[in-house]
């Protein structure tokens, strides 16, 4: 029986010893970064929920004046006073006249980068509204500052004017911000509201397509006198850019 048992014991060797460390601490190892993963997954979508709170909040914080044209070339706005006429500009147009727009004070990043909110974008299909923001400078730090709190202007004219109005957002692969943009079809309808005037004008999308990050051939101003928007975001694994172009309806 002894003998049996020294037998036994003589097969543990140093090897196996070293081998059965080793083990021990790739499984300590393991574990750690399990942790870690896991621990980058929460506060990842911490911050998505922090990004979609801070966006809504901003959405919500809106003043947004009523859209008051009228076909009526013989309406006369008259400024009472100096205050008022610092508020905001009337804008006449053919066919109608508009209110004092209202002009949205400045915020800031917690990086303090600063902007403003210019619009708001909502799309019925897939249930997507949220405030559209711009930053004084459009450098690349800037613009992935303000990435996080919301959909962002990234080339062009103004909301609703003439030209390619170009805004980027994120796409957290969720429901969150533009990740259901790539699922947009040509006739899918895009609402945007100017926030100065409060106009709401339709855009029907008539294309999509990928393009390479660094193909930018999609914010051109050559829209021929005509109102456009163009959505970016990013595919599901980063590689690519969507681009969904639309169409004022009229």
């Amino acid at each position: 029986m002894n003998q049996i048992l020294v037998t036994k014991k003589l097969y543990i060797t140093p090897e196996l010893k070293r081998k059965k460390k080793l083990y021990k601490c790739e499984f300590i190892l393991s574990i750690f970064f399990v942790v870690v993963l896991i621990s980058a997954y929460i506060y990842a979508e911490y911050d998505r929920n922090k990004s979609e709170e801070v966006s809504q909040e901003i959405l919500a914080n809106l003043e947004i004046p009523e859209d008051t044209t009228v076909a009526n070339n013989n309406i006369l706005v008259v400024v009472l006073n100096e205050e008022e006429q610092a508020g905001g500009q009337e804008e006449v147009a053919s066919g109608g006249v508009k209110n004092t727009n209202i002009a949205q004070a400045s915020q800031k990043t917690e990086k303090g980068f600063q902007y403003t909110t210019i619009g708001t974008i909502n799309i019925p299909k897939i249930g997507v509204t949220y405030p559209i923001i711009d930053g004084p400078t459009d450098s690349i730090e800037e613009t992935e500052d303000l990435l996080k709190k919301s959909p962002t202007k990234f080339w062009g004219p103004n909301p609703n004017e003439v030209g390619n109005f170009c805004v980027v957002g994120h796409n957290y692969r969720n429901n969150r911000f533009f990740s259901k943009v790539p699922k947009l079809e040509p006739g899918d309808i895009i609402e945007i509201t100017d926030v100065a005037t409060g106009k709401t004008i339709n855009y029907k999308v008539y294309n999509k397509y990928q393009v390479d990050p660094n193909d930018v051939s999609c914010t051109t101003q050559l829209t021929n006198g005509k109102k456009e928007v163009t959505l970016i975001t990013c595919t599901d694994d980063s590689k690519y850019r969507v681009v969904v172009k639309a169409m004022e309806v009229k």
